[in-house]
């Protein structure tokens, strides 16, 4: 039977339902799967460097360190080298290789579940690592423009210069928030706020509106305060299992070479949650 040792790199990643995702797929697979939380410490480079000596396959990486982490990896892919955001490390012939499949997640959990909806105009809250996955997706999906809102705003003007699309990718600050939102077709959420352990509202409910589309990439809960105020107004909304999922399972497939089926993973996370 083939196996894998794959980690869960994070901070508060405790109530993670990646272990279980991973580890259920690969047993419909036939494959001996051991998916192992690694709680964050300082420096990211010294977790990376004992992965590597325990001969873990690969490794699944989330805030605060899709970015921390590049530094410390042998080389990128396209897409990660890119977004400067990597999610996933595969760990092969004693390299580590950095790769994103947050993006075409988010990509593939916005088509299944937003179909049809407008793209003029995104507002995007967040411009960490997830940040810059969900705005690249936003962009490939067609999305004319998309305004990232970050209270860092050196950080969010750094995504918009990497992504390099002149004219359809742009910062501003939180105080051009209303006005934003008054011409957006929609609203994506990836900053932390509304996880469990970040509970609360990203932005004044207030500025919602009916017909506003409304994102969040959150799964824990899989019901945001801001999703429950968006679905409380009538308006069309996404919320984070589709991206969990769909990266999943492309870390699933990167690190296995089996493809998944994520049909059941969805159904199972369903189960989790």
């Amino acid at each position: 039977m083939t196996s894998y040792l794959i980690g869960l790199i994070g901070a508060g990643i405790g109530p993670s339902l990646s272990p279980a995702l991973h580890e259920h797929e690969a047993d419909h697979h036939a494959l001996r799967y051991l998916y192992r939380r690694i709680e964050f410490t300082d420096p990211i480079g010294d977790l990376i460097r004992a992965t590597r000596l325990a001969r873990y396959d690969g490794l699944n990486v989330t805030h605060p360190v899709k970015q921390t982490v590049i530094d410390h990896l042998d080389d990128l892919s396209p897409d990660a080298a890119k977004l400067g955001a990597v999610n996933t490390v595969l760990f092969r012939d004693g390299r580590a290789i950095g790769h994103n499949t947050d993006w075409t997640g988010f990509a593939e959990s916005f088509r299944r579940g937003l179909p049809g909806a407008a793209t003029r105009h995104v507002v995007q809250l967040g411009a960490g690592g997830a940040g810059a996955a969900v705005a690249h997706a936003l962009l490939t999906l067609g999305a004319e423009r998309v305004t990232v809102v970050d209270v860092d705003s050196t950080r969010a003007t750094e995504l918009t210069t990497r992504l390099n699309t002149p004219g359809r990718l742009r910062a501003a600050p939180p105080a051009e928030l209303p006005a934003l939102l008054a011409d957006a077709d929609g609203l994506v959420n990836v900053t932390p706020v509304g996880m469990a352990a970040h509970p609360g509202l990203p932005l004044d409910p207030g500025l919602l509106r009916r017909d506003l589309w409304v994102a969040d990439v959150v799964y824990r809960p899989l019901e945001t305060e801001l999703l429950r105020h968006a679905r409380r107004l009538g308006c069309r909304t996404l919320d984070g299992s589709g991206m969990v999922v769909f990266q999943a399972a492309g870390s699933f497939r990167l690190f296995t070479g089996v493809e998944p089926d994520v049909g059941r993973m969805l159904a199972h996370l369903t189960k989790l949650i």
